[in-house]
């Protein structure tokens, strides 16, 4: 590990209830392995590492990487709490210390247990159906014409600015009702948010109020004058009978901003990154393209690139491990996609695979609201670019390296074709 990350790292000493037989040396922020190699060092963990560990980077945390484990834990919300804040807040009333919850920035409904998460869900249940999303297709596919169009004369790119980010950030700014000519600000924002571990609720808190300040005029202009967008209807929106106030909307929209200016863009660049380096791939997806549906899948069950954070919310024993109220849990989706006990040969890829069950949009109440936005963005992204572009490869010398935390994605894709 490079000193400048060592610097970054917040260790812990492990707990007297944890055995040393389970304490792993995995930095989810900087390990030089996820830098170095993302999936090459996400097998390995399924290889590897015991399959509950304990890390001490990041202020110490369990890492659940079996697959059955880590489906049963996304399930178990009284034990493995998404209510971070409040248990954050629990744990410093414990201390002394007072939390005043009333202006607390907590993204919703990812941050709330079931049945509050449910409640809270609702609203954007419509918003963000299959049938909505599927109004979408035509524009997406627009956006991607264009700047495959405008790339390929050059025959050279570097995807993730050039592409991956613009498609799924733009039309996200168009239905969530933010302006696109603020979207390198906004993207920018995204990634520092995802790139940095949290020192405990205050900073976490002073991160999440960033995002707050830079959408507030809008969030303002909106429960005054709303318009056809996603912050407008929430703005008109109710909870157990009761509209949301102004606290409501900000934590909705710092949750929708973060997940909809980042989370995309990283599967895109895994995907791409994998036909990239395996021509015969693209030549059987272009001979067939029916088959892209298919491959979109099995590519988001290869490179999973989310790992989810819990807390446990009281002591308790998880497969034979001990775990105290309090400590923070990763359920490690990448790992857990790659376990050979669930997939056969899982490094492999492979379209005739029976089972592409995959956690790439997460399990339990949680899964993704927006998975179906997201499969509509890969498959049209796949096919613009197959069928628009001769066979494209990795570019030598500029070899691949990933920004990591709970999402992880390439910094840079450079590729090549023969023009």
């Amino acid at each position: 590990m490079m000193a400048k990350d060592a610097a970054k790292t917040r260790l812990a000493p492990k707990p007297d209830h944890v055995p040393q037989a389970l304490v792993y040396d995995f930095d989810m922020y900087f390990d030089p392995g996820l830098v170095a190699d993302m999936p090459a060092r996400v097998l390995d963990l399924a290889r590897n590492a015991p399959p509950i560990f304990w890390s001490p980077h990041d202020g110490g945390y369990w890492m659940i990487c079996r697959h059955d484990a880590v489906a049963r834990a996304a399930r178990e919300w009284e034990v493995f709490s998404s209510d971070h804040i409040a248990h954050s807040a629990q744990m410093q009333a414990m201390g002394g210390a007072k939390i005043d919850m009333s202006n607390v920035v907590q993204p919703v409904p990812i941050m709330l247990d079931p049945p509050d998460h449910s409640k809270f869900r609702a609203p954007l249940n419509a918003a963000f159906s299959p049938k909505t999303m599927l109004a979408l297709k035509d524009r997406i596919r627009s956006l991607c014409a264009n700047l495959i169009d405008k790339a390929k004369p050059n025959g050279a790119c570097e995807f993730m600015s050039e592409i991956a980010e613009p498609i799924p950030v733009q039309v996200f700014l168009e239905i969530f009702g933010l302006p696109l000519e603020r979207q390198a600000e906004f993207r920018r924002i995204a990634k520092e948010h995802l790139s940095q571990s949290f020192g405990g609720l205050e900073d976490s808190q002073r991160k999440l109020r960033e995002i707050v300040d830079v959408m507030q005029d809008t969030l303002v202009d909106r429960m005054a004058h709303p318009r056809d967008d996603v912050i407008s209807l929430l703005a008109q929106a109710q909870v157990d009978g009761r509209p949301l106030t102004m606290h409501d909307l900000q934590n909705y929209c710092v949750l929708l901003f973060i997940a909809g200016l980042d989370t995309v863009v990283n599967g895109m660049g895994h995907g791409v990154r994998h036909l990239a380096a395996h021509p015969g791939l693209q030549d059987e997806l272009r001979a067939n393209p029916r088959l892209i549906t298919e491959a979109a899948e099995e590519l988001l069950r290869r490179h999973t690139f989310l790992a989810v954070i819990r807390t446990v919310a009281k002591d308790t024993i998880f497969e034979g491990v001990t775990m105290k109220r309090g400590e923070t849990v990763k359920l490690g989706y990448p790992a857990a996609d790659l376990d050979a006990e669930e997939f056969p040969n899982p490094d492999r890829f492979d379209l005739n695979r029976d089972n592409k069950a995959h956690f790439a949009f997460g399990a339990g109440p949680h899964r993704c609201l927006g998975s179906h936005l997201a499969r509509i963005e890969l498959q049209t992204l796949y096919e613009e670019m197959l069928a628009r572009l001769p066979t494209f490869r990795l570019a030598s010398g500029k070899p691949v390296t990933y920004r990591c935390g709970p999402v992880i994605g390439p910094r840079e894709l450079h590729l090549v074709w023969d023009t």
